[in-house]
């Protein structure tokens, strides 16, 4: 069975603990693979919909996990307008998060992120980052800066910081 065969399966398995159908493949990237999920009919209003995040490795999953504590710890919706997803649950032994579907302008995908403490980089890789970020968001990179900053304010730093996870719609 292929890894992504594996993550399938444990999705499924969630789905079909929690009442829910899986749909189709939002985004697949470095942490996981995240599906649209449904409500099944006889157990609600069928547009009621989810998104879980299948992890590939432990260790992200609960990093997740945890930023998205600490984020429905201080009732964190958007930032500087921007939506964030909310947690809906969580399974530990399958390693999935489940939360809302968020549409532009979003912040997420915090799988990669620190809490509580800053990355351990040197001035010159994070002055390369920043070089990079300015050039991906182009005039929008004080923005992202200011939401970045948003978040470290609640203990959260965001590593994987690019046009995909924070977006703005235009």
């Amino acid at each position: 069975m292929s890894i992504t065969d594996e993550l399938e399966h444990r999705a499924r398995q969630y789905t079909q603990q929690h009442g829910l159908v899986l749909g189709q493949v939002l985004g697949c990237g470095y942490h996981g693979i995240v599906f649209l999920t449904e409500s099944q009919p006889e157990k609600g209003p069928s547009d009621a919909c989810s998104a879980i995040k299948v992890h590939w490795r432990e260790a992200d999953y609960r990093r997740e996990r945890d930023v998205y504590h600490r984020l429905k710890e201080h009732g964190v919706k958007t930032l500087r307008g921007c939506r964030v997803p909310q947690l809906l649950g969580f399974d530990d032994p399958l390693w999935i998060i489940e939360m809302t579907v968020v549409s532009r302008p979003f912040v997420l995908d915090f799988a990669g992120a620190n809490l509580d403490q800053p990355p351990d980089f040197s001035e010159e890789v994070l002055a390369d980052e920043r070089e990079k970020n300015a050039e991906l968001f182009g005039p929008r990179w004080p923005e992202v800066q200011r939401i970045l900053g948003f978040l470290e304010g609640y203990g959260i730093f965001m590593l994987d910081v690019n046009p995909g996870n924070v977006s703005f719609g235009d």
